[in-house]
């Protein structure tokens, strides 16, 4: 296939791109994790921010290259490698948790807890959510109605204000520093696993899942622009990529820096959102909870729209018994009613499908990214996957709340985790498992190119 469009593009076209992959990758989660993870880290928010930074920057900028180098067009085609039914179910899974049952809802609650709730009274809490996020979801679904209007209302519109927001806050905070962050206590946790900590609260951010999913959105905009051929549309994409993480990375740094030197003034929060709040009102009183509010919804709402457009792009794609608007609207409604369980039940119950999915979002990414050093090879990635499932489980079951993580069997399996499995107790018992699946599956694939070329000799 030709690219339509044969000149390179120009540099405010590459920006436009960038600026349309920072707004879906920067969401609620975006500003209020790096905050918390300030105020927890303390004066470890160094070590912390760089934890973080490999989840958070490192990882979900690989999934961009990892679409980029497979040519893939979406989750689905990551998963492929592993047979059509493993790539349906993984896709699933993962647009199901960035999607109606956790992230896309998030990107309602967030602003509304944040934002919105400091100025109702308790008695219209439940309806302000209720009257929020289907006003919130109602534009998301005009605004993603016609995919060819994604690129333009995000990249050109909205991401743009909030760039200038965000940065109107920090200009004031580097101006009058709360206090010194390096003078700040740290939190037990992080007292000696600063880096391993900052490194897990990055799953928090789903970006590395958004990246993969994002992905039909980000090839059908620069499709748009001409490069309709697939390896011109991944370099478009990786080098896009590379700006917008960088710009996100960047961010991350300060949000840090902020929550570590909140403390000065403040207790530890419960959440970052909390934190957050405290900040605009030390800085900018009531004017700042009011710009607090635009900017989360602003941000916030550039994230629904890439979440709920890049769900009915792949579900109208693998069923196309309904169309992309009929699934654009499930997801919206789907994401409506989810959104009003709350923001704290949305975080606590998200929290074990992440320790389960993360790590298998991790492996594919990276085989994905170096496939062409094997192949593609689909042996490689059955041993990788098959190992890291043993230990994905088990960090699901120990990460549910107490209903579920207190019961007798949760105990006993994660007694044994505990005791046997090397780095579970910082949450990285995967990393080895994946690394011997890694091992047997590259030892495979050479035994049989060795048998094939036997043969062919033969």
């Amino acid at each position: 296939m030709q690219d339509l469009n044969t000149k390179p593009l120009s540099t405010k076209q590459y920006l436009v791109v960038s600026s349309l992959l920072f707004a879906l990758f920067f969401g609620a989660g975006n500003l209020i994790f790096p905050i918390h993870l300030g105020q927890l880290s303390g004066s470890h928010w160094v070590l912390a921010m760089l934890g973080f930074l490999c989840t958070g920057v490192v990882l979900p900028l690989l999934s961009v290259l990892a679409i980029s180098v497979t040519r893939s067009k979406g989750v689905y085609d990551i998963g492929l490698p592993l047979g059509p039914t493993f790539a349906l179910v993984f896709m699933v899974l993962i647009h199901a948790t960035i999607g109606p049952l956790f992230g896309t809802p998030r990107t309602a609650t967030v602003p509304f807890a944040v934002g919105v709730q400091p100025f109702l009274p308790d008695k219209y809490v439940h309806v302000g959510l209720l009257v929020f996020s289907f006003l919130f979801f109602l534009a998301a679904f005009l605004l993603s109605y016609k995919e060819s209007t994604i690129m333009d209302s995000v990249g050109k519109l909205l991401n743009p204000v909030f760039l200038v927001l965000l940065f109107v806050v920090f200009f004031l905070a580097f101006l009058h520093p709360m206090s010194s962050a390096a003078a700040q206590p740290v939190t037990a946790a992080y007292q000696n696993g600063s880096f391993f900590n900052g490194f897990l609260e990055g799953y928090n951010t789903m970006d590395a899942l958004a990246g993969l999913a994002f992905g039909v959105t980000v090839v059908t905009a620069v499709n748009q622009l001409g490069k309709t051929n697939p390896f011109s549309n991944a370099k478009v994409t990786a080098k896009a990529g590379f700006l917008a993480e960088g710009l996100v990375g960047l961010i991350y740094v300060v949000l840090i820096w902020l929550g570590a030197t909140t403390l000065g003034h403040f207790k530890l929060s419960a959440d970052g959102g909390v934190a957050f709040n405290q900040l605009m009102g030390y800085y900018l009183g009531t004017t700042g909870h009011a710009l607090l509010a635009t900017l989360l919804t602003l941000t916030c709402l550039t994230t629904a729209m890439g979440l709920v457009a890049a769900f009915a792009q792949d579900f109208h794609k693998h069923f196309p018994v309904l169309s992309y608007v009929q699934w654009l609207g499930l997801m919206c409604v789907a994401s409506f009613l989810t959104a009003n369980f709350g923001l704290d039940t949305i975080i606590q119950w998200s929290t074990p499908m992440l320790m389960f999915l993360y790590p298998f979002a991790m492996v594919l990414i990276l085989l994905s990214v170096f496939s062409p050093l094997f192949q593609r090879d689909p042996v490689v990635y059955f041993w990788v996957v098959l190992f890291t499932t043993v230990p994905a489980l088990m960090d699901m079951l120990a990460s549910f709340p107490p209903v579920v993580s207190q019961s007798t069997f949760a105990k006993v399996v994660g007694g044994f985790q505990q005791h046997y499995l090397p780095f579970a107790s910082i949450g990285m018992d995967w990393v080895v498992f994946a690394v011997v699946g890694l091992l047997l599956g590259l030892m495979c694939h050479y035994l049989k190119n060795k048998r094939l070329a036997a043969n062919a000799v033969e």
